[in-house]
Protein backbone atom coordinates (compact mmCIF):
# COMPACT_ATOMS: atom_id res chain seq x y z
CA UNK A 1 0.00 0.00 0.00
CA UNK A 2 1.40 3.72 -0.60
CA UNK A 3 -0.05 6.63 -0.21
CA UNK A 4 -1.77 6.77 -3.73
CA UNK A 5 -3.22 3.48 -2.75
CA UNK A 6 -5.69 1.81 -0.37
CA UNK A 7 -6.47 -1.78 -1.25
CA UNK A 8 -8.76 -3.22 -1.46
CA UNK A 9 -9.74 -1.74 -5.10
CA UNK A 10 -13.18 -1.74 -6.22
CA UNK A 11 -14.88 -3.49 -7.70
CA UNK A 12 -15.91 -4.60 -4.28
CA UNK A 13 -16.91 -8.09 -3.14
CA UNK A 14 -18.60 -8.55 0.45
CA UNK A 15 -15.28 -9.60 1.33
CA UNK A 16 -13.66 -6.51 0.23
CA UNK A 17 -16.46 -4.12 0.58
CA UNK A 18 -16.59 -5.63 4.57
CA UNK A 19 -12.93 -4.84 4.96
CA UNK A 20 -12.80 -1.37 3.44
CA UNK A 21 -15.64 -0.70 6.32
CA UNK A 22 -13.58 -2.28 9.23
CA UNK A 23 -9.86 -0.60 8.05
CA UNK A 24 -12.34 2.77 7.97
CA UNK A 25 -13.51 2.44 11.39
CA UNK A 26 -9.50 1.71 12.23
CA UNK A 27 -8.82 4.97 11.23
CA UNK A 28 -11.22 7.06 12.66
CA UNK A 29 -11.03 5.28 16.38
CA UNK A 30 -7.29 6.18 15.52
CA UNK A 31 -8.72 9.87 15.74
CA UNK A 32 -5.62 10.97 13.72
CA UNK A 33 -6.44 13.33 11.32
CA UNK A 34 -3.60 13.26 8.84
CA UNK A 35 -3.84 9.49 8.92
CA UNK A 36 -7.62 9.47 8.52
CA UNK A 37 -7.04 12.10 5.31
CA UNK A 38 -4.79 10.01 3.47
CA UNK A 39 -7.48 7.43 2.58
CA UNK A 40 -9.34 10.31 0.75
CA UNK A 41 -8.62 11.66 -2.53
CA UNK A 42 -6.86 15.13 -2.65
CA UNK A 43 -10.01 16.47 -3.93
CA UNK A 44 -12.18 14.51 -2.24
CA UNK A 45 -15.84 15.88 -1.32
CA UNK A 46 -18.10 15.62 1.72
CA UNK A 47 -20.62 16.09 2.88
CA UNK A 48 -20.61 15.87 6.88
CA UNK A 49 -24.28 16.92 8.38
CA UNK A 50 -24.16 20.47 7.70
CA UNK A 51 -20.98 20.98 6.57
CA UNK A 52 -19.15 20.26 3.14
CA UNK A 53 -15.11 19.72 3.42
CA UNK A 54 -13.83 19.18 -0.06
CA UNK A 55 -10.05 17.97 0.00
CA UNK A 56 -7.39 16.65 2.21
CA UNK A 57 -6.51 19.69 3.55
CA UNK A 58 -10.22 21.20 5.07
CA UNK A 59 -10.56 17.06 5.68
CA UNK A 60 -8.14 17.53 8.45
CA UNK A 61 -9.20 21.05 9.77
CA UNK A 62 -12.82 19.42 9.69
CA UNK A 63 -11.28 16.05 11.66
CA UNK A 64 -9.16 18.01 13.93
CA UNK A 65 -12.43 20.02 15.02
CA UNK A 66 -14.38 17.02 16.09
CA UNK A 67 -12.06 14.96 17.85
CA UNK A 68 -11.53 18.44 19.91
CA UNK A 69 -15.12 18.75 20.99
CA UNK A 70 -16.46 14.51 20.64
CA UNK A 71 -14.06 13.43 23.32
CA UNK A 72 -13.70 9.60 24.28
CA UNK A 73 -14.82 8.90 20.80
CA UNK A 74 -15.60 5.15 20.15
CA UNK A 75 -17.16 4.30 16.81
CA UNK A 76 -18.26 0.94 15.24
CA UNK A 77 -19.61 0.54 11.56
CA UNK A 78 -21.11 -1.87 9.48
CA UNK A 79 -21.59 -2.69 5.83
CA UNK A 80 -24.82 -2.20 4.49
CA UNK A 81 -24.20 -2.64 0.83
CA UNK A 82 -22.01 -2.22 -1.90
CA UNK A 83 -21.81 -2.48 -5.89
CA UNK A 84 -19.15 -1.88 -7.44
CA UNK A 85 -16.76 1.86 -7.06
CA UNK A 86 -19.38 2.22 -4.06
CA UNK A 87 -19.96 0.95 -0.43
CA UNK A 88 -23.08 2.34 2.24
CA UNK A 89 -22.32 1.97 5.86
CA UNK A 90 -24.49 2.31 8.76
CA UNK A 91 -22.58 3.63 12.12
CA UNK A 92 -22.68 4.58 15.72
CA UNK A 93 -20.66 6.15 18.05
CA UNK A 94 -20.68 7.45 21.56
CA UNK A 95 -18.53 10.53 22.40
CA UNK A 96 -19.02 12.96 25.66
CA UNK A 97 -18.59 16.47 25.75
CA UNK A 98 -16.47 19.05 27.70
CA UNK A 99 -19.18 19.36 30.18
CA UNK A 100 -19.77 15.48 30.29
CA UNK A 101 -22.23 15.00 28.68
CA UNK A 102 -22.75 11.51 26.11
CA UNK A 103 -23.89 11.02 23.42
CA UNK A 104 -24.70 8.09 21.32
CA UNK A 105 -24.31 9.39 17.60
CA UNK A 106 -26.46 7.42 14.60
CA UNK A 107 -25.47 7.49 11.07
CA UNK A 108 -25.79 6.57 7.74
CA UNK A 109 -22.66 7.31 4.80
CA UNK A 110 -22.50 6.84 0.89
CA UNK A 111 -18.71 6.40 -0.54
CA UNK A 112 -17.59 6.26 -4.07
CA UNK A 113 -13.75 5.35 -4.54
CA UNK A 114 -11.08 6.02 -7.12
CA UNK A 115 -9.88 3.10 -9.10
CA UNK A 116 -6.76 2.71 -6.82
CA UNK A 117 -8.70 2.63 -3.68
CA UNK A 118 -9.42 6.52 -2.53
CA UNK A 119 -12.70 7.26 -1.22
CA UNK A 120 -13.48 10.92 -3.60
CA UNK A 121 -17.26 10.93 -2.19
CA UNK A 122 -18.54 10.64 1.26
CA UNK A 123 -21.83 11.93 2.29
CA UNK A 124 -23.01 11.25 5.85
CA UNK A 125 -26.28 11.52 7.65
CA UNK A 126 -25.95 11.84 11.80
CA UNK A 127 -28.44 12.65 14.52
CA UNK A 128 -27.47 12.66 18.06
CA UNK A 129 -29.05 11.02 21.06
CA UNK A 130 -28.24 11.82 24.48
CA UNK A 131 -27.76 8.80 26.75
CA UNK A 132 -26.53 8.22 30.19
CA UNK A 133 -23.24 6.95 30.84
CA UNK A 134 -24.58 4.16 31.88
CA UNK A 135 -26.38 2.95 29.22
CA UNK A 136 -22.82 3.32 26.98
CA UNK A 137 -22.21 0.14 25.13
CA UNK A 138 -18.70 0.81 23.26
CA UNK A 139 -16.61 0.23 26.28
CA UNK A 140 -12.53 -0.64 24.90
CA UNK A 141 -9.04 1.27 25.19
CA UNK A 142 -8.44 4.53 22.87
CA UNK A 143 -8.17 2.68 19.48
CA UNK A 144 -9.37 0.39 16.92
CA UNK A 145 -12.12 -1.82 18.31
CA UNK A 146 -11.08 -5.21 19.35
CA UNK A 147 -11.69 -8.17 17.18
CA UNK A 148 -14.04 -9.78 19.54
CA UNK A 149 -16.06 -6.78 20.40
CA UNK A 150 -19.64 -7.20 19.19
CA UNK A 151 -20.55 -5.13 16.72
CA UNK A 152 -23.75 -2.65 15.95
CA UNK A 153 -25.96 -5.88 14.94
CA UNK A 154 -25.34 -7.71 17.89
CA UNK A 155 -25.84 -4.94 19.82
CA UNK A 156 -29.08 -4.33 19.21
CA UNK A 157 -27.94 -0.71 17.54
Amino acid sequence: MTQDTRPPLPPFTHATATQKVRMAEDGWNSRDPERVALAYTPDSRWRNRAEFPAGRDEIKVFLTRKWTRELDYRLIKELWAFADTRIAVRFAYEWRDDAGNWFRSHGNENWDFDEAGLMRLRFASINDQPIQESARKFHWPQGPRPADHPGLSDLGL
